[in-house]
This record gives structure tokens, C-alpha cells and sequence, in this order.
């Protein structure tokens, strides 16, 4: 059984309330049900912190025993160096997720500090995203 951990960053605990238009209706913890039932032979964990200290320290924690995090670091992809450089001390791999399509929105969204350290990015199918991403995993 493969035992991965969701990490989401900011703002994402207001999903399914926050710009339905670009995130869904759909809250985190629904989605959360429906995809532990899709995958039952699968260990899933899920983290989510406003506090990039807290991601850090969460990344720290279970990158040495886990079969993979799956991460949306939300806005802190696009500055937080920290979560970049946590990403690459770490042993388990990482699949940067992100629900929208971030090279369809602001110029300052383009820029990952995750990229060049995760296996690899999914962006853009939604909550999907993190099914592909799961799915990576089991393949």
C-alpha cells in the first residue's frame, strides 16, 4: 500500500466557498472522501496550513517516509524559496499540483520555485489535478 500525503498551502482551506469560477464548489474535505474511496488500496494523508513555516516543517516531517507528497503550495509556489529548498533536502519525491492553470493567470504566477525540484508539475484540470497526481504514484 502506497502511503502519499496531500500539502496544500494558503487560502486552499477555503475551497469550495473561494472564486467557485476558478476553484470549484466542491470543498477540500468532500473531495477528500470521494478520492479515499476511489483509491481504498492507497495510504492518503492530508495537510493544509496558511503559514509557509508550516509547510516547511510539514515537508521536513514526512519526506523521509512517505511514498510521495503531493503539493499545491498555492501562492507561496511563487515566492517562497523556503518550500523550494525544504523540497530539495528531502528524499520522497514531489508532484507540484495546481488546481487552476497558473500560465493562464498573472505574469507573476508563471514563476515556480517548486518546478525545478518536484518529479513533476500537473496544473489545470481542477481538483483532478491531484487524481493525476495520485495517480503518478501507482504507475
Amino acid at each position: 500500500m502506497k502511503k502519499l500525503i496531500i500539502i496544500n498551502g494558503p487560502n486552499l482551506n477555503l475551497l469550495g466557498k473561494r472564486e467557485p469560477n476558478i476553484y470549484g464548489s466542491l470543498s477540500f474535505t468532500e473531495f477528500m472522501d470521494e478520492v479515499k474511496q476511489k483509491y481504498p488500496k492507497v495510504d492518503l494523508d492530508y495537510f493544509q496550513s496558511n503559514i509557509e513555516g508550516e509547510l516547511i516543517d510539514k515537508l521536513h516531517e514526512v519526506g523521509f517516509s512517505y511514498d510521495g507528497i503531493i503539493l499545491n503550495a498555492a501562492a507561496y509556489t511563487h515566492t517562497s524559496v523556503g518550500i523550494g529548498d525544504a523540497i530539495k533536502a528531502i528524499e520522497v519525491p514531489v508532484i507540484e499540483v495546481h488546481i487552476s492553470n497558473t500560465f493562464g493567470r498573472e505574469e507573476f504566477r508563471h514563476q515556480s520555485y517548486i518546478s525545478p525540484n518536484a518529479k513533476g508539475v500537473i496544473l489545470g484540470f481542477g481538483l483532478q489535478s491531484y487524481e493525476l497526481a495520485i495517480q503518478s504514484f501507482l504507475s
